[in-house]
């Protein structure tokens, strides 16, 4: 950190909001002195303004507005229901939401519960009613002179001028967006608008892009419909020239994903759309643009998923490889890139020099939540926050070179439930040169997690502990599926077993017929299909070696492909057809197996079809005898 700034950590906990404050590059985190902490055991949210100016929080009774400068209160907002808070696009305004209700007993039933506050005096501007708990807030240009509001199944655009009175109401109206979605452009006025429908009766989902105030129906710069969605998320690239679209639908009819089926579109505000080609099956995990907006990346398919960075063309121009990867997080210039996995991944952490398209470093921040790159760019933070975990809440700071320059753990029987960066206004700062050297930083406190997996006390010594099974020669276990039989074992697993019992028979053959075949005087058994058939040891000791051996080899090949071995004429056509059909959804309980091995979540119909097993099995056992 050249510049000699080091930006202040504002944490929302169980216990209250506090500022945390370093004075030095390697120096700890310690609670800043002039900032008096919060007491309040229900705050809601914490939220610095784009320009770093001042800093708010919901504490259940009041939202309150400090300076960041002296850390001094500015206002107490008689807002006590608040649940989310925002800063408009230049800090001049704070909106609030609170949870909407009626209360049959008040003479107005219906009242608003999104509120506009002017910051700088702390006074009510505007009100409205807003039902939508997604997409709640105002998405405003970015000098504030225009901001648009999904209300129910209508859009309204509010023009907001200098000097006068804030308007009640909107200049222009959209309507036939139930269920939709708006964006507004982050470039510069007039802004570009992103509206999206979705379909009904068998028509396609649809999204145009409009040039404000041209918003009629056939006024669109570009459009875009597609099938499978049932939600659409709408990205802008910071210059507002370039669009994403993240289709997903919440159930995929092919059964290929548990999370529903994702797509990936793109639109420009000079009228291109396209459909970005991802050459692998599987989810898409994380999309994210550039901050130098020429440029995004896309993390998808099956784990190890593949990342793969894009042009404004939707060319793909670098291939990062696969890795247990989830999550993307760009610093402030775009020069850098962390790939995370987290979640229900043991939270790998990869960080790539975009210049040289160069992996810098990877190390491991298990149980992380939350990851957010400092302003500055050249360190970030990664913590474990209620209510995901619950339980060895804390934060620690890296270095982008993987060095731990500090880290905290949350008191006992508290709960850290959200940690964020001090902002600053665009300017503030440099790129920084990126250095690969390795710098030192300190031993890491977090203790190490136990490799053995947790075993229920009622499942402790038995077969079937874990997933059914307890692998003996790794001392390890895997989670068992909800809703599995007991005894389920997994596809790999089986295989093991089975080329473990396979070695054991090669095993005996080849003792058998050791010694030219004689063992202790008996006669030898051939147990291949001709197993009723014995053969007399001195004639054994006559033939010759090379027949013999064709006979293990024969042995061999029967027992090791066991559908050679379960083919079955018994001469009734119908017996026939029943046994072909249980084996073929014996098939398909192996796939669905498998599936899971991959680390897929299966659906409850897919559960019962597995639980189905034992009982395929005893009739099939059956139609054989």
């Amino acid at each position: 950190m050249a510049t000699g700034i080091f930006p202040a950590l504002a944490i929302r906990s169980s216990t209250g909001v506090e500022v945390w404050k370093s004075d030095g590059f390697k120096n700890p985190f310690v609670p800043e002195p002039r900032f008096v902490r919060d007491e309040s055991k229900l705050c809601r949210a914490i939220v610095y303004s784009p320009n770093g100016r001042f800093l708010a929080w919901a504490n259940g009774t009041t939202v309150q507005i400090s300076t960041v400068s002296d850390w001094k209160l500015l206002h107490s907002l008689p807002r006590p229901k608040a649940f989310y808070i925002k800063f408009s696009p230049r800090s001049t305004y704070l909106m609030t939401w609170e949870a909407y209700t009626e209360n049959p007993k008040d003479e107005v039933k219906e009242k608003p519960n999104l509120f506009l506050y002017e910051v700088a005096s702390g006074r009510e501007v505007f009100s409205i009613i807003q039902k939508r708990h997604a997409d709640w807030e105002m998405h405003w240009t970015i000098d504030e002179s225009l901001f648009a509001l999904m209300v129910g199944g209508e859009v309204l655009f509010y023009e907001v001028q200098p000097n006068t009175d804030f308007p009640i109401k909107p200049t222009k109206r959209m309507g036939g967006a139930r269920n939709g979605g708006v964006s507004v452009s982050p470039g510069p006025s007039p802004p570009f608008v992103a509206f999206y429908v979705p379909g009904t009766k068998g028509a396609p989902f649809m999204c145009r892009l409009f040039r404000y105030p041209n918003l009629e129906a056939n006024q669109p710069i570009a459009s875009k419909s597609f099938f499978q969605a049932d939600k659409v998320e709408m990205i802008w690239n910071q210059k507002g020239n370039g669009l994403l679209l993240l289709t997903s639908t919440d159930v995929d009819q092919t059964g290929v994903s548990y999370y529903g089926k994702q797509a990936l579109h793109f639109m420009t505000t000079k009228g291109d759309s396209f459909a970005v080609q991802l050459n692998t099956e599987g989810s898409i995990h994380a999309v994210a643009w550039s901050p130098r907006s020429t440029e995004f990346c896309v993390v998808y398919g099956f784990m190890p998923s593949k990342a793969t960075l894009f042009n404004l063309k939707c060319d793909a121009i670098f291939d990062f490889g696969t890795g247990h990867r989830n999550s993307i997080y760009y610093n402030e210039f775009g020069n850098m890139l962390v790939f995370g996995g987290f979640g229900n991944l043991p939270g790998y952490i990869e960080v790539w020099d975009l210049n040289l398209k160069k992996i810098i470093t990877e190390h491991k921040a298990p149980d992380t939540t939350l990851l957010e790159w400092s302003p500055i760019g050249d360190t970030f933070l990664t913590a474990t926050t209620a209510p995901r975990l619950r339980m060895s809440n804390g934060f620690k700071v890296w270095h982008y070179t993987g060095a731990l320059l500090h880290e905290t753990h949350w008191p006992e029987k508290q709960e850290l439930l959200e940690i964020i960066w001090q902002k600053y206004a665009p300017g503030n700062f440099r790129e920084n040169m990126i250095s690969h050297d390795k710098i030192e930083g300190i031993p890491s406190k977090t203790p190490q997690a136990s490799k053995q997996k947790y075993v229920p006390p009622g499942m402790r010594n038995s077969v079937s502990a874990g997933s059914g099974e307890t692998s003996s020669s790794s001392g390890t276990t895997r989670a068992l599926i909800p809703g599995l039989p007991p005894g389920y074992r997994s596809s790999v697993q089986l295989a093991k077993d089975k080329q473990k019992n396979k070695k054991n028979k090669i095993s005996r053959e080849i003792t058998l017929v050791g010694n030219n075949g004689i063992t202790n005087g008996q006669n030898l058994i051939r147990t291949g299909s001709g197993g009723g058939n014995r053969l007399n040891a001195q004639e054994k000791k006559n033939r010759p070696q090379s027949a013999s051996s064709s006979k293990v080899a024969q042995t061999e090949k029967t027992e090791g492909n066991p559908k050679r071995s379960q083919s079955t004429n018994s001469g009734d056509p119908e017996k026939d057809k029943k046994i072909k059909n249980i084996n073929r959804k014996l098939k398909d309980i192996k796939l669905l197996k498998e599936k899971h091995e991959r680390g897929e979540k299966l659906e409850h119909t897919q559960i019962v079809k597995i639980n189905s097993e034992p009982e395929l099995m005893k009739e099939l056992n059956a139609l054989k005898l």
